[in-house]
């Protein structure tokens, strides 16, 4: 008798470290291969062995680029994993710019723990290098929108879900049965992104849960940051944006631009500091229809940010006393440009740090959002006595009404709901949620739990 197996090895108990393992009839297909972040726990699971062999997975399918869903990639296949990494046309372009900007993060963060000595590990390795990040990358398949992928009996579909470019819920069918993996889903009234696609029919349903248990605040999240901006100047101060390279940092120019343009702040220069990021914003150009707004809109957007792309131009950033915005990665400062910029701007009241969506839990971001008074940044603790503001109204997932929203699209019911990517409180509130709005059961796997279908 035929029958398919789910295994959650990762984003089960946690939002990070998505990897969904699918065993039809003997042969093993990936759901996604993703990092941990935060919690030191958690992050050690990222030097774990992988199992079962990675040489005995057919193909992995990748909703999206995000490093918590794409960023085990290179380790994978340097494990020994040789088959092909199918995802959208997009997805791949992502993939291409967020691998190798992880691996040089990695690289530089190991040398510089070397040079200082200020790491446990003697000498600090990173997780992985350029070379291993481009031969995952040359692993990369692309399946458009809307075409079936076959592999065998294993068919795959991708529908575009809003979250970034390339983003999409996947549906997979494997021995007869229909499992969507709903993928970070995005938010229906973005300023950036289109809506989700409603939902395909489905036997099983495995969903993401990051904001399972809250609402978005309905203040207008331009407002706020107008706010924001101003209260920062009128101090005499610096803001400092730690945002995602793929998303949020691109939101965040568009609010800024037309606030600037409406004259409800004043006309700071916004620096674009992070590489990434530039070159995601370079990419939205390439495909228009997956966002709302046109080649003209994206060109008169980016001509007014001013593109940092070398360490010398982001140090010299620190010798300008004028007020200025400064835009850079990562967006839980766990690494990369931000950690120096905030090295720089924690010690001074005048300054505003402004996080600009989704804080896991255990990482700096969420530690500065939660209000402690000194962080720990490459091995000295810094006071912390700039603002420090969150604009969760930003935020790239969906919000639980915006989940159930999307669910109630479904042409009919799942006879089956696994919820994963969420804290545990996040994932139980949209459990109970669907029993009693929608009369729906679901289960919250625990990590490495396994489901016969």
């Amino acid at each position: 008798m035929s029958h398919n197996q789910l295994q959650f090895l990762g984003a089960a108990g946690c939002v990070t470290g998505s990897r969904t393992l699918l065993g039809c009839n003997g042969r093993r297909v990936l759901i996604d291969a993703g990092l941990f972040q935060g919690y030191k726990n958690l992050r050690r699971r990222n030097w774990e062995r992988f199992s079962p062999p990675p040489d005995s997975i057919e193909a992995v399918f990748l909703t999206h680029a995000h490093l918590d869903h794409s960023g085990y990639l290179p380790v994978l296949a340097a494990a020994g994993f040789k088959g092909p990494i199918y995802c959208t046309e997009a997805t791949r372009d992502l993939c291409e710019i967020l691998l190798l900007d992880a691996a040089h993060i990695q690289e530089e963060e190991a040398a510089f723990a070397n040079r200082h000595r200020f790491s446990r590990h003697h000498p600090a390795r990173p997780l992985f290098d350029q070379h291993q990040a481009r031969r995952a990358i040359s692993q990369m398949e692309t399946v458009a929108f809307g075409h079936t992928l076959a592999l065998g009996e294993i068919k795959a579909q991708w529908y575009p879900n809003g979250h970034i470019l390339g983003s999409g819920s996947l549906l997979v069918q494997a021995a007869g049965q229909q499992i969507l993996f709903s993928g970070d889903l995005g938010r229906p009234a973005d300023s950036l992104m289109r809506a989700p696609e409603p939902p395909p029919g489905c036997d099983v349903l495995v969903l993401e849960s990051t904001y399972g248990d809250r609402r978005h605040l309905t203040i207008d999240a331009k407002q706020q940051l107008a706010d924001v901006v101003r209260e920062t100047v009128h101090r005499g101060g610096d803001l400092l944006i730690p945002a995602f390279a793929v998303g949020r940092a691109q939101l965040v120019m568009l609010l800024l631009h037309r606030l600037q343009q409406s004259g409800e702040i004043p006309s700071l220069p916004v620096y674009l500091d992070s590489p990434m990021a530039i070159d995601t914003s370079q990419l939205m150009m390439r495909y228009p229809d997956q966002h709302r707004l046109n080649v003209g809109q994206c060109q008169t957007l980016f001509r007014h940010i001013h593109y940092t792309r070398t360490p010398e131009q982001s140090k010299a950033l620190a010798a300008i006393s004028a007020p200025k915005i400064i835009i850079s990665a990562s967006g839980m400062a766990t690494g990369g440009r931000v950690l120096h910029h905030l090295k720089r701007m924690l010690g001074d009241s005048r300054n505003t740090i402004l996080f600009a969506g989704y804080q896991a839990g255990g990482t700096r971001g969420a530690r500065l959002v939660n209000g402690e008074e000194s962080i720990k940044i490459h091995g000295h603790y810094y006071p912390v006595e700039a603002e420090i503001q969150q604009l969760d109204s930003l935020s790239a997932h969906a919000d639980n009404d915006e989940i159930l929203q999307w669910l109630r699209k479904m042409p009919v019911a799942p006879k089956r709901i696994l919820i994963n990517h969420g804290e545990p409180s996040a994932a139980d509130h949209l459990r109970v949620r669907l029993q009693e709005e929608l009369g729906w059961s679901a289960t919250v796997p625990a990590y490495r739990d396994s489901f016969d279908l």
